[in-house]
């Protein structure tokens, strides 16, 4: 299984086609996906797909998603080997059916699909996948594919969301979290497809004024708090959208006056000072010196501090989420949440 693409609600589909194409250097696709009461856009880099849909009457399905939610995530579409199976499975273990396995254009191919409910006003197509040598051909661009998905659910429903991904779609639990700072806390439960290609870490609030229950109070429900796209050049992909304006979380100074001082970190001075200017976070484990992990995180995309985008390099294949960053990342999020009077 493989994240086939994402699928965004929003209010004007043109508006954030020439939004990913501004600001994170994307390529659009011509698709003939719109329908009447639909306008869709595609936009492509690398392995990623995102497709962006807004309403041209109140019928459709988008002015209905957007009557109960902010735009964001709709729906989170998976490659399959074998859609029938798939579905059927999910039938079998309970999950609801929203539309039953069909021929669908995605893009210019037509290919077999059915979807699924999943938490809150999330869905999840199943697609079955093409053979190797009919897929579309990437584009090349700073990002290259998709690293993880993250979802956001309501207080004591971590364990429930587990089951329900581990039963209806074979995702199996790998990491857990307990993350607490001075202000928040919250649980994570990190998803792994069998083999490793889809990663969907599951976050609960653990306190009232968490960052969770901030994007579950906003977003009138459960959903997907942020993708992290995997980038080659973390550095130079970041001065990059820097340039085009694109605004990120800002990390403290003294973040990168304490990494310096450890001893054992495994880049020199000339990368060290590279990524402090860009203020990307660092971690890496003692056990893999050169298995470096390089994150930043974009404030949030749309008017309500809902959704936003992780970026993400992996030298050496450095596994994990960035887990020594944890406490300055909920630090920088608590900074903006005390902007917004989310946070005391």
């Amino acid at each position: 299984m493989k994240i086939d693409h994402v699928h965004f609600y929003v209010e004007d589909a043109k508006v954030w086609r020439d939004w990913f194409l501004k600001y994170l250097g994307f390529t659009a696709v011509t698709s003939n996906i719109s329908s009447l009461h639909t306008c869709t856009e595609v936009v492509k880099s690398g392995d990623v797909c995102f497709l962006l849909s807004s309403p041209l009457l109140p019928t459709s399905p988008v002015a209905e998603f957007l009557r109960q939610h902010p735009p964001g995530v709709a729906d989170v579409a998976f490659a399959v080997k074998d859609v029938e199976t798939a579905i059927a499975h999910a039938e079998a273990h309970g999950a609801t059916i929203l539309q039953s396995i069909g021929e669908r254009r995605i893009g210019n191919i037509s290919r077999k699909c059915g979807k699924i409910a999943a938490w809150g006003g999330l869905t999840h197509t199943l697609i079955e996948k093409l053979s190797p040598d009919s897929q579309i051909i990437a584009s090349p661009n700073f990002i290259t594919s998709i690293d993880h998905i993250v979802l956001n659910v309501a207080i004591g429903e971590l364990e429930a969301a587990v089951v329900w991904y581990e039963k209806i779609l074979d995702l199996q639990p790998r990491q857990a979290f307990k993350i607490q700072t001075d202000r928040s806390a919250l649980h994570s439960q990190v998803m792994v497809s069998r083999d490793g290609s889809v990663q969907l870490p599951i976050n609960e609030p653990a306190s009232s004024n968490s960052q969770i229950q901030e994007f579950l109070n906003f977003n009138r429900g459960a959903g997907i708090q942020h993708i992290a796209l995997q980038t080659q050049n973390i550095v130079d992909a970041i001065a990059q959208f820097r340039n085009r304006g694109l605004p990120l979380l800002s990390v403290p100074q003294t973040y990168y006056t304490q990494l310096k001082q450890r001893l054992e970190i495994p880049l020199s001075s000339t990368e060290l000072e590279a990524i402090a200017q860009q203020e990307i976070l660092v971690d890496w484990r003692k056990d893999n010196q050169n298995g470096v992990l390089l994150q930043i995180f974009s404030q949030p995309i749309f008017a309500e501090p809902t959704f936003f985008l992780e970026f993400i390099e992996r030298r050496s294949q450095a596994q994990g989420f960035g887990e020594g960053n944890f406490r300055a990342l909920f630090e920088a999020i608590e900074s903006e949440q005390m902007k917004r009077g989310t946070l005391q």
